[in-house]
């Protein structure tokens, strides 16, 4: 074994390994057997904080989804509180329809709630961030004002009575398991869906949307199914409040409420669940406990807000996760398995050339793309060189379909590929890397990589949520083909760790074996050798022409020369966004245009 490889053997051994079910579960049931136990006190003021806390944690677990997740700002889901708490009691009630029993007005609450999930979700599908956050605070105060306004139904400023349940549900005991049974199934299935294809998917297009799209993740469908679950969490979470308050009035769904929603998010950590249900019992039980601060209540959120982002960015998820804390081995080496490359690509249907004819693409008064033709066959490895601004990644780009061509056609055989859609390139075998890695940092190394088959999942969105049989047979197949695909480029001993920790090269065969999870027929490499080891661009060369002789037509950004004629069946010159020349890698290192313009002597 030479030296090299016995490094590499030292780190297999000292990595984390994958972490156990128990390890998982063990913090939610230690919150659970204490919440069980609570009725020990005989104190029934300790039921009322309780049962409070589980209502807030069946928003909050939602919500979560949303902005923990999928990284959007919403602000102002308290109106969905309201929405649920008003058509829960208008219904038990009767002032437009016949009464209702309570368990019937919790569940059109519900429905009523996932309606307006959409309605309040749909301005982020083109405003981002604060602009969205404006959105569902002024959602919130329409809310508001509409329960002021519409006395008939609503009662206006006096209020309604909130619905009540049956025997044995009507006691502060007895109502406070009921909630707990309903948290207790939002956590679970709200941690079904993070551990899914589309958990993934949201924190995708969170962390890495253009990444994303290229794995063909549609984000508008995407967060219209999220929004539908936590709006309908949010309004049955409403629905249980004005059970708890007996009387609702507008007054009860202040700014500071929807405060503590949102901060009991952040104060939790991204993409956690177990993060976010801690810091919603926090926020609940801190008024509580500093009863005569109560009236400080939002300065307090905002002061340990302040207190997390600063000395734990991460939130409370990152202060208990402590395998990631662990140290890893400094010297690592990256020793891709080629024998895996068949069992992983198989031998992609040859679907045709993939062709570009008279592509034009101008940025103002600048021609980046010039007429250009170029042909990438399959089983072959295509160089793309040229000068900084010749067209290169714009090209790329043109073929990803993120960009629109003013003229000219991308076809891949007898088939126009549509132009301005990239998430339907991952489906006709099109895949990608960049020239930066687009990495999910939060997330393993393994369940980035599994971001590349997440078209592959056969099991609904609803399958998910419920942990259905296809649901767990699609998981357990990406996840081996995710390790086949790590295995394939020499990151197997890697599967488990922050991919935040990697080192730069490291990132960059990850975002191949993320490629290499779509079965491609093409593939697009955007300066792949970029910041590696001379040992590791031979290693890279010898990983894209085993990919090649699996079937699969490579088209290969780069500047690293040396690599380009050593790997390349065939050489196309870019200068200014037009072709300089074309050919074989021995016709274009003498080609005197070439040499002078790019080359050198």
């Amino acid at each position: 074994m030479s030296a090299t490889e016995h490094s590499s053997a030292v780190t297999i051994t000292s990595l984390p390994s994958t972490p156990s079910v128990l390890s998982q579960l063990w913090p939610f049931l230690a919150l659970l057997s204490l919440a069980l136990a609570l009725p020990l006190s005989g104190n029934d003021y300790w039921a009322l904080i309780a049962t409070r806390a589980a209502i807030y944690w069946v928003l909050v677990s939602g919500l979560n989804l949303i902005v923990g997740f999928a990284g959007q700002l919403a602000i102002g889901y308290v109106a969905l509180l309201a929405i649920g708490a008003y058509t829960s009691s208008v219904l038990a009630a009767g002032n437009v329809l016949p009464p209702v029993p309570a368990f019937l007005a919790l569940g059109a609450a519900g429905v009523v709630g996932a309606v307006f999930g959409v309605v309040v979700g749909l301005p982020a599908l083109r405003l981002r961030t604060f602009y969205f956050a404006m959105t569902t605070l002024g959602f919130a105060t329409i809310v508001t004002q509409i329960a002021l306004a519409w006395q008939d139904v609503t009662g206006g400023g006096i209020g309604i009575a909130g619905p009540q349940l049956p025997a044995p549900l009507n006691t502060a005991w007895g109502f406070y398991f009921f909630c707990l049974a309903v948290a207790a199934v939002c956590t679970w299935i709200t941690g079904n869906i993070a551990r899914s294809r589309f958990g993934r998917a949201l924190v995708a297009v969170r962390d890495a949307e253009v990444a994303a799209e290229a794995s063909g993740i549609s984000k508008p469908r995407l967060l219209v199914a999220v929004f539908i679950l936590a709006g309908a969490l949010s309004a049955i979470a409403g629905g249980l409040f004005a059970s708890l308050q007996s009387y609702i009035t507008p007054d009860a769904f202040t700014f500071d409420l929807s405060l503590l929603f949102f901060i009991a998010v952040l104060i939790g950590g991204r993409g956690s669940i177990l993060g976010p249900l801690l810091g919603t019992i926090v926020l609940t039980l801190l008024p509580e406990l500093a009863a005569p601060l109560a009236a400080w209540s939002t300065f307090l959120y905002a002061a340990l807000l302040l207190v997390i982002v600063l000395a734990i960015p991460g939130g409370i998820a990152a202060l208990l996760d402590v395998r990631s804390r662990r140290p890893l081995p400094d010297k690592r080496a990256i020793l891709p398995k080629l024998a895996a490359l068949e069992a992983l690509i198989g031998r992609p249907k040859v679907s045709g050339v993939l062709s570009l004819r008279g592509v034009v693409l101008s940025f103002g008064g600048v021609r980046a793309i010039d007429g250009l033709d170029l042909d990438v066959r399959p089983a072959e490895v295509h160089g793309l060189i040229g000068p900084n601004g010749s067209g290169k990644t714009t090209t790329l780009n043109v073929i990803s379909g993120f960009y629109t061509p003013d003229e000219g056609t991308v076809t891949l055989g007898q088939e126009a590929l549509p132009a301005g859609v990239p998430e339907s390139r991952i489906r006709r075998g099109i895949a990608r890397t960049y020239q930066t890695p687009r990495l999910i940092g939060e997330a393993s190394v393994l369940q980035n990589v599994m971001v590349g088959a997440t078209v592959d999942g056969r099991a609904s969105f609803l399958e998910a949520l419920l942990s259905l049989p296809r649901h767990r047979r699609d998981e357990a197949l990406m996840e081996k083909r995710a390790e086949l695909a790590l295995a394939a480029v020499g990151l197997g001993a890697l599967a488990h760790v922050r991919a935040d920790r990697l080192q730069h090269s490291e990132l960059r065969f990850m975002e191949i074996a993320r490629a290499l999870m779509a079965h491609p027929a093409f593939l697009l490499l955007d300066e792949p050798a970029a910041g590696l080891s001379t040992g590791e661009i031979k290693r890279l060369g010898e990983l894209v022409r085993a990919i090649s002789r699996q079937g699969t037509g490579v088209l290969l950004v780069e500047h690293h020369a040396d690599l380009i004629f050593d790997i390349c069946d065939q050489v196309t010159v870019l200068n200014l966004g037009r072709i300089l020349a074309g050919g074989t890698p021995a016709e274009i290192r003498v080609h005197r245009e070439v040499v002078s313009a790019y080359l050198g002597s």
